[in-house]
This record gives C-alpha cells, structure tokens and sequence, in this order.
C-alpha cells in the first residue's frame, strides 16, 4: 500500500507546487512528460497517484480525457476544487486498479513509485490498464538534489524521510521484467542547482543535456508491444489417389 497523503502533507504538497520558483521546474517536468510520451488529443490517459493535480491540467489542456487514480481523499479533495467534474476521480491503491485492461491509451505515474510499497506490482497495474504507452517521472537516485534531500532527512523531518529513490537503470529494469524487451526512451531534467534564468532554461531544455542521467528529475516512457502466445495445430491431411497413378 505504500504511504497515503494525509489533510497536512496534502496542503503542504499543493502549496509547495504553487510558489513560483517551483513552478519553472514543474514546467520543465511537463514538457518532458509531453515530448516522452507524445499523446494525441482526444485519446484517454489515466494519472495513478496524481496528488492535488498538477501533472493533470497540462493532459486537460491538450485535450485529452483524463481520469485521477490517488489512494489519499484530502489530495482529490485539492483535484476536485481545481477541476470539478473534468476529471474522473478514483481513490484505489496503485496496486489494484479498479479498471479491466486498457481502457486507456496512456498511464502517467508522476513522483508516485517513491512512495509505494511494491512498484513492481505498481508497474504491472500501469502497463495492464494502458494500450499505447506508460509514462513513469520519478526523483533520481543519483542526482546531486536526490542526495541532498536524502541528507536533509537525516536532521530534519521531511517527507522525503519516506520516499525511496530510483535510478533511471532500475526503472528500466523494472519495466521490462513487467513487459518483456520493449522500447523503453529516457530524459531528465533540473540539471542545474536552484531556478534556472533564461540562459539555464535553453540548457535544461537541450536533448544533449537531458540524455545527462543525473538531472534531479527522471522520466521514462515504455511503448507496449501486444504479445501473443500462437500453439501450433496438427493439420490433418490424406492424400487422395488418382486413377492411372502407377506406384513405384
């Protein structure tokens, strides 16, 4: 089951995401999520563990049919005053989603596999409830930041005190023990310390520098490839004898 967001971490999660500085990253975060996961408008996409929403208004925006999945009521109390009734909201654990398989198009898992108690069967719920493509944006394990945070939580109470991070090799790993050898693309980004200014954005949104594998923020998108098992079927066959042949 994981940890489950409770009335304080939750307004304290959605108050952090609205300072400004934080903003830029998270506008960096969402145009990774876009460029790896290139959805197509009108397709349906579901957010497991999708908090206050945030990842959410840009999927709104573009156009696509998005439904909520988060275990914590008081995070889609947040989505609910944000959005209303444009999202479809669910409160299942990410481990057992209450969805027959790929109803959507797309599953996006944003900063949700550190909090989990299984990602592997998080993984598998993810890649069984979508048909096109799974998105995963995580905090990298070997990120300058992902250090720090984890220093910080030796002397200060914080919720990364409860977070486990990955690397981008593990994810990988991950998924393709979940779905076989499919093409699996990566990127991160917040690269640079603090906020980046005009000339750091041109850095941070440069592909050579998000094929660096130790920005603070991970994503990994998985294109699912149908498999299908084939049993061969004995053909019964008698050969016909036609007047005239001579056996010899």
């Amino acid at each position: 089951m994981g940890y489950v967001f409770d009335f304080k971490d939750a307004r304290a999660y959605d108050d952090w995401l609205n300072r400004d500085e934080n903003r830029v990253l998270l506008d960096l975060e969402s145009r990774l999520l876009f460029d790896l996961l290139k959805p197509m408008r009108g397709e349906t996409v579901v957010g497991i563990g999708c908090g206050t929403g945030t990842s959410l208004a840009p999927m709104l925006e573009w156009g696509l049919q998005v439904t909520g999945v988060d275990p914590s009521p008081y995070m889609l109390d947040l989505v609910s005053e944000k959005f209303g009734d444009r999202i479809d909201l669910y409160t299942p654990h990410a481990e057992a989603l209450p969805f027959h398989d790929n109803p959507f198009s797309y599953a996006c898992l944003v900063t949700v596999l550190e909090f989990v108690e299984n990602p592997e069967k998080v993984l598998a719920e993810a890649c069984r409830v979508a048909k096109d493509r799974v998105f995963i944006g995580f905090l990298n394990r070997y990120a300058i930041k992902g250090v720090q945070r984890r220093v910080e939580g030796i002397f200060t109470p914080s919720i990364f005190n409860r977070a486990r991070f990955f690397s981008i090799w593990e994810i990988k790993r991950n998924l393709r023990a979940v779905v076989g050898d499919v093409p699996v693309h990566w990127r991160t980004v917040c690269q640079l310390p603090g906020t980046p200014g005009r000339i750091g954005m041109r850095i941070e949104q440069s592909q050579l520098a998000q094929r660096c594998p130790f920005g603070a923020y991970a994503g990994v998108v998985a294109s699912l490839v149908p498999r299908f098992r084939t049993r061969p079927l004995a053909m019964p066959y008698q050969a016909k004898h036609r007047p005239g042949t001579v056996a010899g």
